[in-house]
């Protein structure tokens, strides 16, 4: 296999009533770790570029680079996703680099702004056949559109997917991002009733909040795209502390190389409960 547009992808998932994993990409480790885990486990996975990565890194080219390189070496179906990109320069220069997905941010615009802005990113991506995805929660909500308490209705949620021709749509479910704890409660209910009303796959951000049951829950009521990200760095760091701890070292491949194998087994045991639910 090689890398992967989003939206076959997210069909297939859709398709058999399962859902597709989405990790965060920051270190070169991460993505060889996401990488062995879609082997072990013979599933596809979505390898996301933040705007927040790029900026760490100083650009995107290089981590992009290195990325595309693991996905097209990789025995399963791989797409290579920039994640909310408020910046249209930053999505034109992912779709040359040749990476297989966007996820436009365009929440903090005025809503006509924001549909407007992201339907002129949905027309450029689809010439060079590159899937798009976006998020809708609350209309005006000045504090994101997964801050507590925001929830995406379902009519406008319909509305904004036809008004932009989106591929996939990140909807506000009671996640929120970046929580350490797992214990994010979502609203299955909202969940089933955009599934019934939104005609492309739902997208579930700020998933290191939910616990095991949490995430099944979710899929079975319609999720298709999962993104977990800060579990996974409190994985990789945790593993990289302890190495450290036990046996001190100044040799980089010793700790980092731990962190990998441990990002690896946690994130085969997520794909494969995303798929079984």
């Amino acid at each position: 296999m090689t890398r992967s547009a989003l939206t076959p992808v997210l069909a297939e998932a859709l398709a058999a009533g399962r859902a597709v994993a989405a990790f965060n990409v920051i270190q070169l480790e991460h993505a060889e770790a996401y990488a062995a885990a879609a082997e072990r486990v013979s599933l596809p996975v979505v390898m996301q570029i933040s705007e927040n990565c790029v900026r760490y890194h100083g650009s995107l080219a290089p981590i992009a680079a290195a990325t595309l390189a693991i996905a097209d070496a990789c025995s399963q179906p791989v797409v290579v996703h920039l994640d909310h990109a408020e910046d249209v320069g930053l999505v034109e220069e992912a779709v040359r680099l040749g990476l297989t997905s966007v996820m436009f941010d365009g929440s903090t615009l005025p809503d006509d702004e924001n549909r407007s802005e992201t339907r002129r990113v949905v027309e450029l991506c689809r010439a060079a056949g590159v899937s798009v995805e976006a998020e809708l929660g609350e209309v005006g909500g000045k504090d994101g559109v997964h801050a507590p308490g925001v929830r995406t209705d379902p009519a406008d949620a319909a509305r904004f997917v036809a008004d932009t021709g989106v591929d996939a749509l990140a909807v506000a479910v009671g996640s929120s991002h970046a929580m350490t704890d797992r214990t994010a409660e979502l609203d299955t209910d909202l969940i089933a009733a955009l599934r019934d009303s939104v005609p492309v796959p739902l997208v579930l951000h700020g998933s290191s909040g939910v616990p095991d049951a949490g995430l099944v829950a979710a899929v079975r009521a319609g999720m298709t795209k999962v993104n977990i990200a800060t579990h996974l760095n409190q994985v990789f760091t945790r593993a990289m502390t302890a190495r450290l701890e036990a046996s001190p070292t100044v040799d980089t491949r010793k700790y980092l190389g731990a962190a990998r194998d441990a990002v690896t087994d946690e994130a085969a045991r997520l794909m494969h409960l995303l798929a079984h639910p």
